[in-house]
């Protein structure tokens, strides 16, 4: 029976895609809670840092104001894109992709070009076939990113905007909602706004009553060294959050999209062994009518 046989073969290599897709569902599944661990304990330090930010912004002395806090006229901005190293996470990348694009033309529209960093293989891939200026990139981070894979980034983008060669810097990846939401997002990084990122970000914003204070520090050296150092580590760990952040989603759209290959293999697998039984009984049923054919001749 050469239908059953080739119907055989189709169902042991989908069981065998089955088991690799199970085993890639149960890994995925088992470091997502690890990301979300090491997300929810960078989240402390990040609300911080964005909060002191957003507080400088409202406090900074008139007799000194620090660049990331001036807005300027947009002719030029910079976007850090933060993807996966690897695939097999359903549409998580591909949605990031189009929020970029279609972002990039409303600015392509209005004459402001675009300086790109890419986060990832899977955005270097997409800029290789999209076109685009990339001026710096960091691959292969792992399960684990630490801030000191990205300070090639950082800087470079840092250094782009001090010397007035940017005029914003945005920084797209995706936002960790829940198990089965993950949500493409453009944040701006710089100039600060007061109040903006924290939103953007989901963390607490300025509450009613804070608003309507006047924000003031003492400072115990000069405000403008000070203000560096913290501003810049405000903006380190503003692309640190969102790298890992994005690592919990792609550990969580993983999971999602293996359960759902083989929940497909195994709904293929008895659309098979329907068919195979169907064609069993059928050989079977000829297989007898010819011997009752034949015995009936011979009497």
């Amino acid at each position: 029976m050469a239908v059953g046989k080739e119907i055989r073969g189709k169902i042991k290599s989908i069981s065998n895609t089955q088991k690799i897709t199970s085993a890639m569902e149960m890994v995925a599944a088992s470091k997502m809670r690890a990301t979300q661990l090491r997300r929810d304990k960078s989240r402390p330090y990040a609300q911080q840092i964005i909060k002191l930010a957003a507080h400088l912004g409202e406090a900074t002395p008139e007799e000194f104001k620090h660049q990331y806090l001036i807005p300027r006229e947009v002719k030029r901005v910079g976007i850090i894109v933060v993807s996966s190293d690897r695939g097999l996470a359903g549409g998580l990348n591909n949605n990031l992709f189009k929020l970029v694009a279609t972002q990039m033309k409303v600015w392509q529209d209005n004459n402001i070009e675009v300086d790109v960093a890419t986060i990832g293989n899977k955005a270097n891939a997409f800029f290789a076939r999209f076109g685009g200026n990339l001026v710096a990139t960091a691959n292969n981070l792992g399960d684990n990113p630490a801030s000191k894979d990205l300070i090639g980034v950082t800087t470079t983008m840092l250094d782009l905007f001090q010397s007035g060669k940017i005029d914003e810097l945005h920084v797209f990846a995706n936002e960790f909602v829940n198990t089965m939401t993950q949500k493409p997002t453009a944040i701006q990084v710089l100039p600060v706004i007061p109040g903006a990122l924290q939103a953007q970000l989901g963390f607490d914003s300025l509450t009613p009553s804070d608003s309507n204070l006047a924000w003031d520090y003492e400072y115990d050296s000069a405000p403008a060294e000070l203000m560096s150092i913290v501003l810049d580590r405000y903006v380190e760990y503003a692309i640190y959050q969102a790298v890992v952040e994005n690592v919990a989603c792609e550990m969580a759209a993983r999971m999602i999209a293996m359960k759902a290959a083989s929940d497909n293999a195994s709904d293929l697998i008895d659309e098979l062994q329907l068919v195979y039984n169907k064609a069993r009984q059928a050989a079977i049923t000829q297989e007898i009518t010819e011997i009752v054919s034949g015995a009936a001749a011979i009497n």
